[in-house]
């Protein structure tokens, strides 16, 4: 008889946490919050590739530094443009 939630595939191996971790905040980060997900993606990544072999997400680990690395890029680039058109205004009603 089968136990609920028992086959032996799902408890054969199991993705590091972090990994996944570092993959969706660089991800996320392309799009929002850069500057703040950016080194998240990098720091998860950079301590899962430390506990992850190469099955259980280190690809996802190394995906996640670099989609890291290119978020701060950007942010950086967009600090850039910003900086050459005159700056940040913020305008809030009439």
């Amino acid at each position: 008889m089968a136990t609920y939630g028992g086959s032996s595939a799902a408890s054969g191996s199991r993705t590091n946490g972090l990994a996944i971790a570092s993959l969706c905040c660089g991800i996320v980060g392309l799009f929002f919050l850069n500057i703040i997900l950016g080194p998240l993606a990098i720091i998860f990544g950079a301590v899962a590739r430390r506990q992850a072999s190469v099955k259980n997400g280190a690809g996802m680990a190394k995906a996640g530094i670099i989609l890291g690395v290119v978020d701060v890029v950007l942010w950086l680039v967009l600090l850039a443009v910003a900086a050459n058109n005159g700056g940040f205004s913020w305008y809030v009603g009439g």
